[in-house]
């Protein structure tokens, strides 16, 4: 069948492969991986032969117009990332849009994921979450990012360099208060660990030990019966609306990540109870 096919492939147990990933990725006319080498690894444990087509951030512009043209005509390409589901903070999802919108059938080949590995098995609350992807890499910037988030009730999940991951637990402790956190290394991997306690306690651990592999972080959100937080000194009072500067470094901070203006006012109007037209406006401006 024609169309771009968005497959989710291991995060690191190649067991994890779905059969419906295997048979897309072997009628595939081609696979566009993100890493043909580590591709290469899967398709070769099940004795895959379809073409592999390089397509990643550096070559996304060259390749795009040539992609869409062979999907146009007909072509039924399979779209791989490095690990678990392609788009999801992944340079794919323009790719999927453009199809899309030129109305080519998209279809979702679900399958692992270190995003829902890590809520399942963090211990923290699962009925509601926000994916931040990877926090700024300057410490001014996460700071200001967790900020944006520091009166959000859903559990936060972000992936982390083993090299950032000290920072990073300093600035979320600051900003959002000694809150549970889990650190979840090297999901579905022989290594595989959750290091479950308090920010403070988790930045202590991995001082004595240096974290490595794959990390993702798992924070709870706010709880009404938490201590006040520092972001909180300056307001008035607890149920005070966020003033424009907190707006604005909420905007600016998304943006910087590489969010669309519309994309960033509707995170931010969601997450600090502000309307759209107002945070859209930010975001024009900025």
């Amino acid at each position: 069948e024609p169309g771009l096919f968005l497959v989710a492939t291991p995060i690191g147990n190649l067991e994890d492969v779905t059969l419906r990933a295997l048979r897309v990725l072997r009628d595939a006319d081609a696979v566009l991986a993100e890493d043909t080498r580590r591709t290469k690894q899967l398709m070769r444990a099940y004795d895959i032969a379809t073409p592999l087509v390089s397509y990643h951030a550096h070559n996304e512009a060259k390749r795009r117009e040539s992609v869409l043209g062979r999907l146009a005509s007909g072509a039924a390409l399979a779209l791989v990332s490095d690990a678990g589901m392609p788009t999801v903070n992944d340079p794919g999802a323009d790719l999927a849009a453009r199809a899309a919108a030129m109305g080519v059938r998209v279809f979702p080949v679900p399958g692992p994921s270190a995003v829902l590995a890590a809520i399942a098995g963090a211990g923290l609350p699962t009925d509601e979450f926000t994916f931040i992807g990877f926090p700024p890499p300057k410490s001014s910037q996460r700071a200001k990012r967790f900020k944006s988030f520091a009166r959000n009730k859903a559990t936060l999940i972000m992936f982390v360099p083993p090299h950032k991951l000290i920072g990073t637990l300093e600035d979320a402790h600051a900003a959002l208060g000694d809150r549970r956190c889990s650190v979840c290394r090297e999901l579905t991997k022989v290594h595989e660990e959750f290091w479950r306690s308090t920010l403070s306690e988790a930045r202590a651990e991995f001082e004595r030990r240096a974290p490595r592999g794959e990390i993702t972080l798992v924070i709870e959100g706010y709880d009404d019966d938490q201590p006040a937080l520092a972001s909180d000194e300056d307001d008035d009072d607890d149920n005070s609306a966020p003033s424009s500067s907190n707006v604005e470094d909420a905007v600016r901070s998304l943006l910087e990540d590489g969010a669309s203006p519309s994309d960033a006012s509707r995170r931010v109007a969601k997450e600090l109870g502000v309307r759209r037209r107002e945070t859209y406006g930010v975001a024009q401006r900025l």
